[in-house]
């Protein structure tokens, strides 16, 4: 740009000066000065918002196969809007629904093994359902039961926490047992994209790198912490790079497209299991519903912000793919939810025939030995329940 040119002893400065100052006697520094190169994310899409398929990725699994997938999205819906209702009718305890993550849900856990592990987040029933978890358990669970929070016997889960991203460190730690034990498996583990502003996700992603870890991070970025945006939580909207700054092998996945949430995850356990380490995979969904049943999400969300997902809804998008398959037509589509319907009601049902409150109880799952002041504490509690005469 032309300027006007005045005496100065201060020469104009070119991109080629250095701004640090040059000392009179320099060697050559050990520092490697190569441009650093932080290598490409894909981004994976098979099943777009249409349902057009990119017939290239389309991974092809069999007649069967898909419509078990799909039964078990439908499934995923039915039970979340049942415990909805119920939770407004005061028979449930607080819970996050997950309306419009079902994909994301079920991609995580449908190319697991009964040997491998998974180690979910509080909005993760639909792929707690798949892994062989009961719904009569979950209903207990949500409902304060503590019957129900324990994963069952023969599943290999661990136990969710309430507090953000604290679960990743032991589910890394699960992982590196598998190492020591030179066991064949994986474990995946998922996390909102509010986690990832916590120390300890970023201590589990660099620990299971430096130590190729057979993990898979699943983020799930569904754009809001409870009522912080992610733009309001992080400089750059591509969390897949977080994983890369790490040293993951790092993709970005359509979180409503069940076939690329099955194929990234997929891959991901292989790789793993081959002893290649750690995966992070960015699955892009979006929050449909509440954070959780004690949320309003119109007071910080606009709805044209909700309104462009509900066409982007992965059950529908599914159901369309099959449809053009020829798998399913509008009233194979409306018997599945209606069974899908029925066996929740069943559950739920069985659910209130079988939970029964145990007041009497409330101390014996805190510890093994109470102390003196925990002691009076219970006298004092039975003695009341004793005079209302609380069974």
């Amino acid at each position: 740009m032309p300027h006007e040119t005045t005496e100065s002893t201060t020469p104009e400065r070119t991109a080629s000066d250095s701004i640090i100052e040059v000392q009179p006697t320099r060697t050559r520094s050990a520092m490697d000065t190569t441009p650093i190169d932080l290598g490409r994310i894909e981004v994976l899409q098979i099943l777009d918002e249409h349902a057009q398929v990119d017939e290239s990725l389309d991974p092809r699994y069999d007649d069967e196969y898909l419509l078990r997938i799909h039964r078990g999205l439908v499934l995923t819906r039915a039970f979340d809007q049942r415990m909805l209702t119920m939770q407004r009718q005061g028979e449930m305890g607080t819970f996050a629904p997950n309306l419009g993550q079902e994909a994301c849900q079920l991609g995580q856990v449908i190319p697991l093994t009964k040997d491998d592990w998974y180690s979910p987040s509080y909005r993760s029933f639909g792929a707690q359902l798949w892994r062989g978890w009961s719904m009569e358990r979950l209903f207990k669970l949500w409902a304060g039961y503590h019957e129900g929070f324990p994963p069952p016997p023969d599943v290999n889960d661990l136990p969710f926490s309430i507090v953000i991203g604290s679960h990743v460190l032991p589910a890394v730690g699960v992982a590196m047992g598998m190492n020591y034990r030179s066991e064949p498996n994986c474990m995946v583990v998922n996390f909102g994209d509010g986690a990832c502003s916590q120390g300890a996700v970023s201590e589990a992603l660099n620990y299971a790198a430096v130590n190729k870890a057979p993990v898979v991070f699943v983020c799930e970025n569904n754009g809001w912490a409870i009522s912080t945006p992610l733009t309001k939580q992080s400089a750059t909207t591509n969390l897949a790079s977080r994983g890369a700054g790490f040293g993951l092998p790092s993709i970005r996945v359509d979180g409503n497209d069940i076939l690329a949430m099955t194929l990234a995850v997929d891959q991901a356990a292989r790789r793993a299991r081959a002893g290649d380490g750690p995966t992070f995979i960015e699955a892009v969904t979006f929050r449909m519903s509440l954070h959780t049943t004690a949320d309003d999400p119109t007071v910080y969300r606009a709805q044209e912000l909700v309104d462009p997902w509900e066409a982007r809804c992965p059950i529908t998008r599914y159901e369309t793919y099959l449809q053009r398959k020829g798998l399913l037509d509008t009233g194979a589509i409306d018997r599945i939810r209606e069974e899908c319907d029925g066996e929740v009601i069943v559950a739920r049902d069985r659910f209130r025939t079988d939970a029964v409150a145990r007041p009497r109880e409330i101390f014996d799952h805190i510890y093994g030995e109470l102390s003196p002041e925990l002691e009076a504490q219970k006298q004092a509690y039975l003695d009341r329940l004793e005079r209302k005469g609380v069974e």
